[in-house]
């Protein structure tokens, strides 16, 4: 059994939360201009300094626009947003996704897996290959589910760093929020081992340099979250 750490919010987390959750439950549609933050930070009973850095962290993760001199509007979080924005939009739901998200997050990672792949087998030393090794016995010995998806997310984002590419590791780290808890979810359901045994896969094929086999194995395992055995939603 494990638990969670317990630590209390900041009154600026409080305030981002309850606008954020405002947002996202229709109470402040898009387009609609907020109160000045003088009559926020009094309703609310917290300094203008909270109101003002709350607003930058919400514009920043895509729910806001500041417009000098003209206000603060509900931005269109939903056409205009960014991987901030989904990060949040999970958190709002209990880190859960419908099936269109995780559809087209895992379409994205299906892309980006071929292309380091590819890369990798073409490109990448022996030395770089067999430097896998180590990141992949971690997945293996990892004692919870936690573990086992933060070594599982340092074997691929090691696998964007070698293929040479050098905006795939950006990419990945920009998704890490993300992809990680759809690893959780799917060690939660299926077991911590089933994970490991999807990375074990993928790096044997990478191991013999066959890239048909390496995108094979991605494959299986992303239509098989989709739509077969192992589905995550």
């Amino acid at each position: 059994m494990e638990f969670q750490k317990l630590s209390a919010l900041s009154l600026k987390e409080m305030f981002i939360r309850q606008i954020r959750d405002m947002i996202l439950s229709g109470q402040m549609p898009v387009g609609s201009r907020l109160p000045s933050e003088r009559d926020i930070a009094r309703q609310m009973q917290v300094s203008r300094a909270v109101v003002n850095s709350g607003f930058a962290e919400l514009e920043k993760q895509g729910f806001l626009e500041v417009h000098p001199r003209q206000g603060v509007f509900v931005a269109d979080y939903g056409r205009n947003g960014n991987i901030n924005t989904l990060n949040a939009i999970m958190e709002y739901h209990g880190d859960t996704l419908g099936q269109a998200e995780i559809y087209s997050i895992i379409e994205v990672r299906r892309a980006l897996e071929h292309l380091a792949t590819d890369s990798i087998i073409k490109n990448s030393s022996n030395e770089d290959i067999l430097g896998l090794e180590g990141l992949l016995e971690e997945v293996a010995a990892a004692k919870t589910i936690d573990d086992t998806v933060l070594a599982t997310f340092s074997f691929h984002h090691k696998l964007s760093v070698i293929s040479g590419n050098s905006i795939i590791p950006l990419i990945y780290i920009s998704f890490k929020p993300v992809v990680t808890q759809l690893w959780k979810r799917f060690c939660l359901r299926y077991g911590k081992e089933a994970l490991y045994d999807s990375v074990l896969c993928l790096y044997k094929c990478i191991k013999e340099r066959d890239a048909g086999a390496a995108r094979r194995c991605t494959d299986k395992q992303l239509d098989d979250a989709l739509e077969g055995g192992h589905q995550i939603y």
